[in-house]
């Protein structure tokens, strides 16, 4: 009864051109990769304009070899959680140097580093969103965020996406001891960004904290790459940042930098750190070069390539966009290498994003529930790597599948 109870819940999906698929990579991330779909027999080679690796380390040669010297010193898994006997030099040498780089930014302030963005952001919702706190969150939030706040026992407010007015309303109304303001510094899927600097005034007049989940902006955002943050002169205490190590730098895992006393706090209570095994040494110790090349002329040139894809491709979809005015396209209001064409329908995003990889490029269809209905699209992320022809060339097949489908 139980499995076919399933199968109907599964035959709604399919019907609402709702089900996802594996792919099934057979070489290394990249631009260009070998892939493997559920429909194919046989693997293509794709151009990918889908991956979250925007600065092209994921195969950087510098950040390879330390991660292969890292597993010759620091051998396999860590053993243990942080608190048993898990936490090896490599794990506390990437905190401190996390520390010291936000350290502009939000003084006395220490790290915590986690195996993956989604720990990090459960930790952080259910050690400060307790019985005493109200949750102010951005409705267009990273699913983690939302599962972390959804297990805090806070009350809860969904404020509409940016809309500050209706932000400082709500926390006008609040009359609890805590008040969270909760946010993507980056959007994950529009690739917009949060206004930090209006978020720090409404913290200051309503005694709030603010955190921010930057894992798309961490590494690509500000001359420095140290994200959403960068811009603000100085970060006051009550920021809690949350970053990921998993994108821009290439490899996994990911971090909370906030004042020193709040980490404590962290560090003392979440369950999503305290029970779970550390990450492996050698990922941590690699880390530590990939940061030093973000945060270098490495990662300065690389970020100004990017900025020269993305108005590139903007400038190339507008055009195209501006021929079809009847047909309801449009595109992000976005500041990031996330630039998404918002095409309504499952339906049409399913079959332009089928229509690309049959033309040689995987780009996914992002459908509810991970965007709202009627906002399905075509979600391209672009990498340093990728160069002004990949470009082009996606932008010739964008042409050849509007005319046939749109």
């Amino acid at each position: 009864m139980l499995i076919k109870k399933l199968q109907e819940k599964m035959n709604v999906l399919e019907r609402s051109d709702l089900l996802r698929h594996k792919w099934i990579a057979q070489s290394q991330t990249g631009t260009q990769q070998m892939l493997l779909s559920a429909t194919q027999l046989n693997p293509s080679e794709q151009t990918l304009f889908c991956s979250n690796d925007y600065l092209g380390f994921a195969n950087h040669p510098d950040i390879l070899y330390a991660l292969k010297e890292g597993v010759d010193h620091w051998g396999g898994g860590s053993g243990a959680s942080h608190l048993i006997s898990g936490h090896m030099r490599p794990h506390e040498e990437l905190e401190v140097m996390l520390s010291q780089l936000f350290l502009r930014l939000i003084p006395d302030n220490r790290c915590l580093t986690f195996s993956t963005g989604y720990m990090a952001n459960l930790a952080v919702m259910t050690v400060l969103g307790d019985a005493s706190s109200e949750i102010f969150s951005d409705e267009l939030n990273h699913a983690s965020l939302i599962d972390g706040i959804r297990l805090s026992k806070g009350k809860v407010n969904i404020y509409k996406h940016r809309d500050y007015d209706a932000l400082d309303n709500l926390l006008s109304n609040s009359t609890a001891d805590t008040r969270l303001i909760v946010t993507d510094g980056v959007f994950s899927m529009d690739g917009d960004r949060a206004n930090v600097d209006v978020l720090q005034k409404l913290a200051h007049k309503h005694d709030a904290w603010i955190v921010v989940d930057d894992a798309h902006g961490y590494g690509v955002i500000g001359d420095e790459g140290l994200g959403s943050l960068e811009s603000e002169q100085l970060i006051c205490d009550r920021v809690i940042l949350v970053g990921t190590l998993g994108k821009s730098a290439g490899l996994s895992g990911a971090f909370i930098v906030a004042h020193q006393t709040i980490i404590e706090y962290i560090f003392q209570t979440a369950r999503s750190y305290i029970y779970t095994t550390a990450p492996l040494p050698a990922i941590s110790y690699a880390l530590l070069k990939s940061l030093d090349l973000m945060h270098g002329d490495a990662g300065r040139q690389r970020r100004g390539h990017l900025r020269v894809l993305e108005h590139h491709l903007r400038c190339g979809l507008s055009d195209l966009l501006g021929k079809y005015p009847a047909a309801g396209l449009s595109i992000s209001d976005s500041v990031s290498p996330i630039q998404a064409v918002i095409v309504g329908q499952s339906q049409r995003a399913t079959d332009l994003s089928d229509g690309l990889n049959d033309l040689g490029f995987r780009v996914p269809g992002i459908r509810p529930p991970t965007v709202p209905i009627g906002t399905s699209r075509i979600r391209v992320t672009l990498s340093a790597d990728h160069s002004i022809d990949d470009v082009d060339r996606l932008m010739n097949a964008f042409r050849i599948l509007f005319n046939k489908i749109i």
